[in-house]
């Protein structure tokens, strides 16, 4: 008996001992994440010195620093920030629900049904004169419509006697190339306008982002976020399988529909305005994991602080590295991502 207790406070000690030593590599990267914030705003047409951009965000700047970097530069940081967060957390919920580093918004086809719903938007909505007969501003509404729907069909085919983590992952790849080949579709039989702009939005880019758009997004993201801060424990119980969920206390199926819609809600909001950025949600969470371990307490923040950092660094390369042209975001994601995933592929060959 004294011999279990010891065991037990042993534990204790060892699991207190790490978490604090995750929550200082999380403060580290979030420390990092706000500065990247801050010195992302020196980067565009033109270098603006780092304490000039201080001095303006506390109201010392002078007219022109305050026009450049307020009404033209943080909208967009903003975005890239929160949507990057957004991908992130989302891909490490998903990675929870199905139990496998490999899952991701881009997988399951969450991100290519939202996609779908843009160019479908821009479709519908063009006139013979190439231009649309709504306000661009739907644009968003139309996807976060489809990434929400999607995630409802991906879990709805999914279902045979409960959703296990295999069939949601094969539904959610035939779903993806599903809305991927209606998506080719409709950019093939559309005018070259309509290509060339659902073209970008697809690629992923924040270059078009004003404070009306910071507006909507931050406060709903945010909201998400503590949401899923909050049911952490949850995340942590799936991941012991269902028959373990199950004998806790979980109600395994209804807590991964509840799960799936919170991912597809923060895929949603983040491609609703920044465009479908993609591999975040592979990449970050699994960084975030070989840091501060598999607990998801500490691995949804970090995954948020290193999804946010991917995503501004992503937009300053975009946004200098072919000066005068502007890349998108997206691009550079990519780049990093795919070479990552194969990366991955080979480094677990059994998931």
């Amino acid at each position: 008996m004294k011999n279990l207790k010891t065991i037990r406070l042993l534990q204790n000690k060892v699991s207190f001992l790490l978490d604090i030593k995750a929550s200082k590599k999380l403060t580290l990267i979030s420390i990092i994440a706000l500065a990247v914030f801050l010195f992302s705003a020196s980067f565009g047409d033109s270098f603006i010195n780092p304490i000039k951009v201080l001095q303006v965000l506390i109201g010392k700047g002078s007219d022109f620093d305050q026009l450049i970097i307020v009404d033209f530069r943080m909208p967009r940081i903003f975005i890239a920030a929160f949507a990057g967060m957004a991908l992130a957390v989302a891909g490490a919920i998903l990675q929870g629900i199905i139990k496998n580093p490999l899952a991701s918004p881009d997988l399951i086809g969450i991100s290519a049904g939202g996609g779908a719903a843009v160019v479908g938007f821009l479709a519908m909505f063009s006139d013979s004169n190439h231009s649309l007969t709504v306000s661009i501003e739907w644009l968003p509404l139309a996807g976060f419509i489809g990434a929400t729907i999607v995630g409802l069909i991906v879990y709805i085919f999914a279902w045979k006697d409960g959703v296990t983590p295999t069939r949601l992952v094969l539904i959610g790849i035939g779903v993806s190339a599903f809305m991927q080949a209606i998506t080719t579709m409709l950019m093939i039989i559309g005018p070259i306008y309509q290509a060339s702009e659902a073209n970008k939005w697809i690629t992923g880019s924040v270059k078009s982002a004003d404070w009306s758009q910071v507006q909507i997004v931050v406060p709903l993201i945010l909201i998400l976020l503590l949401i899923t801060f909050f049911i952490t424990r949850q995340l942590n119980v799936q991941e012991l399988g269902d028959d373990t969920a199950a004998s806790l206390g979980q109600s395994v199926q209804k807590t991964r529909l509840f799960l799936l819609l919170l991912s597809s809600s923060l895929v949603a909001s983040a491609i609703s305005f920044a465009g479908a950025i993609g591999f975040v949600g592979l990449m970050a969470p699994h960084i975030a994991r070989r840091i501060v371990g598999p607990s998801f307490g500490v691995l949804i923040p970090t995954s948020a602080a290193i999804g946010a950092i991917l995503v501004m660094v992503a937009d300053i390369i975009g946004r200098t590295a072919f000066n005068p042209l502007e890349v998108p975001a997206g691009v550079f994601t990519a780049a990093i991502g795919a070479p990552y995933f194969i990366y991955l592929l080979f480094r677990n060959p059994r998931k």
